[in-house]
């Protein structure tokens, strides 16, 4: 099986329209641009932030095709291909291998919940038909669905599953599975706002939209993590952490989208039904921008 040297800031990115709500591939393939040339560690598409759910089969094969080739093998490339059915994360599953990814990552999806066996064969099935590793994401606020560390060391034991990727803030969790199974476990934190605690107690990596907006800040604060300089870490940290819990609170794909517009970058607009934010947000948005670039007593 290929290993993937995954490790630090993993960007994002969110997955344009044009104003009839039809993807932008050609602004998307700019928005990855600007993330592998402003130095994230690796790249994935077709995530939360990247509206997995609201897009067609041709999408998804689209934006990852557009992903991969853009990239162009400059970092790794981590797709996602979470579905409903085990049938259609298998077709996605294959499409992202066949394209050119080097992971894939699978959020169990659910109407009915899922038992953790059904989830466990869902896995495996996946894993059987590709030869890539697998990103295990736990995130019971999109998904529906929080799998227990007790799950998720199970997941592990599937030979492709060799990440789990955590947005659930429970750093615990990490210590629980590396104390069941060992240190060499690669965990990713996924809660924008515990970024600076989850990468101190031994993240892996940092999977995160925010390198859309403050792509420096971020990788700052982890190459000071790693330094173990944290009094700088935490400087860092907080002054982007207001940038961070904005973001989340809003929905990740129209923050974003209205922070690169703030910037002065084109963010692209959104699929009905989610909307654009309302005029206070923005202003609020705005304003936390502005503290971000120009924090008090740094002028």
């Amino acid at each position: 099986m290929k290993k993937v040297p995954l490790k630090g800031v993993i960007a994002y990115p969110i997955t344009p329209f044009d104003e009839n709500e039809k993807v932008n591939i050609k602004l998307f393939k700019e928005q990855v641009e600007a993330l592998v040339t402003s130095g994230s560690h690796g790249i994935a598409p077709l995530g939360s932030t990247g509206v997995l759910p609201y897009l067609s089969d041709a999408e998804k094969e689209a934006v990852t095709e557009a992903a991969i080739g853009q990239v162009a093998g400059r970092i790794p490339t981590l797709i996602g291909v979470s579905n409903l059915t085990t049938e259609k994360t298998i077709y996605h599953a294959r499409f992202a291998e066949k394209a050119g990814a080097d992971a894939i990552m699978i959020l169990p999806m659910s109407y009915w919940k899922l038992t953790d066996d059904e989830i466990v064969k869902h896995y495996d099935r996946v894993a059987s038909t590709v030869g890539i590793p697998i990103m295990a994401y736990n995130n019971p606020a999109t998904g529906g669905i929080d799998m227990s560390p007790a799950l998720l060391k199970r997941l592990l034991e599937i030979p492709n599953v060799t990440m789990i990727k955590e947005s659930t803030g429970d750093i615990q969790r990490m210590h629980t599975l590396r104390r069941e199974i060992g240190e060499d476990v690669a965990f990713y934190n996924g809660s924008n706002p515990l970024a600076l605690a989850a990468l101190a107690a031994g993240a892996t990596g940092w999977c995160t939209a925010a390198p859309n907006l403050i792509p420096g800040l971020n990788l700052a604060l982890y190459d000071a993590v790693q330094d173990n300089n944290m009094d700088n870490a935490r400087k860092l940290f907080y002054q982007q952490v207001e940038l961070l819990q904005f973001i989340v609170a809003k929905g990740l794909p129209r923050a974003i989208k209205a922070g690169l517009n703030i910037l002065g970058r084109e963010g692209g607009g959104l699929r009905s039904p989610l909307q654009p934010l309302a005029l206070v947000e923005l202003t609020e948005l705005e304003a936390i921008l502005g503290r971000v670039f120009h924090p008090a007593g740094l002028d």
